[in-house]
């Protein structure tokens, strides 16, 4: 089990603190001793790594991530990456796409679509355009959480059929939203995204684009250890979470345990 540090970048400046996030993450996980299944959270027993990237160079920090991924996919069976912002996304899941092919599934937890019109190097704002747009299985896409959307990032989800679980909906029912959040991947290899901003900034406050509404703490306790019983779960990434910011470590905690549920 491999869990690898990405302090990559391109958030249009509003997310430099996202960059020590997976040294915070990693540091508070060791303050963790269970999980909510009750399973044992023993820091030793995973291997660590980082890739190294410079973020005055975003071409060059894209394709080291990508480079690197796709090493990574080849040797293990799940990786697991911490942010960084979501710019991180777009190379590891060009990757993920190579190695799996149109067996590929993205689910994305955020409160953005992350489709604005994509810039030369893929930003935080426009990853998920630019990955569509390289080839990615649009019907194997399925965003939850949304709550605040361009009219122009509207238009390019209704033209490509994206599917959608916004915000209200997760709450009305999340029980039943959860089954279909699984049911989505049936058969196909998962790779799972989630933005911190999914949660409410009362709960995870420091993040680059914090959105009232989200869900509490415990609404993504028990979706996302839930989602971590899925045999087809290959991936996943935690990003967004700015630990220079974060006075009190709640953000960063939440991230800890969060991750704790998939381990």
């Amino acid at each position: 089990m491999i869990i690898v540090k990405v302090p990559g970048i391109n958030g249009l400046g509003k997310t430099k603190g996202c960059r020590n996030a997976g040294n915070a993450i990693i540091k508070s996980l060791g303050e963790i001793y269970s999980n909510e299944k009750g399973k044992a959270i023993k820091q030793e027993s995973y291997d660590l790594e980082e890739i190294h990237v410079d973020n005055e160079n975003l071409k060059e920090q894209e394709q080291l991530i990508y480079q690197n991924s796709k090493e990574l996919f080849e040797k293990q069976d799940f990786v697991y990456f911490l942010g960084g912002d979501h710019s991180i996304s777009f190379p590891i899941c060009r990757a993920f796409f190579e190695k799996y092919g149109w067996d590929s599934c993205l689910i994305v937890f955020d409160s953005h679509p992350d489709c604005m019109e994509p810039s030369k190097e893929a930003s935080h704002e426009e990853w998920l355009r630019a990955l569509i747009e390289q080839g990615f299985p649009t019907e194997n896409i399925l965003l939850v959480g949304l709550r605040n959307i361009d009219p122009a990032e509207a238009e390019f989800l209704k033209k490509n059929k994206i599917k959608t679980i916004k915000m209200n909906d997760v709450l009305l029912n999340l029980e039943d939203v959860t089954d279909t959040i699984m049911e989505f991947s049936s058969g196909k290899k998962l790779y799972l995204s989630i933005d911190i901003d999914f949660i409410d900034p009362a709960f995870a406050p420091s993040t680059g684009y914090p959105e009232p509404g989200g869900a509490s703490a415990r609404e993504a306790i028990y979706i996302f250890s839930r989602l971590s019983l899925l045999k087809n779960l290959k991936a996943l990434d935690i990003v967004e979470v700015n630990s220079e910011n974060d006075k009190t470590l709640a953000t960063t905690k939440l991230a800890s345990k969060i991750l704790a549920e998939f381990l």
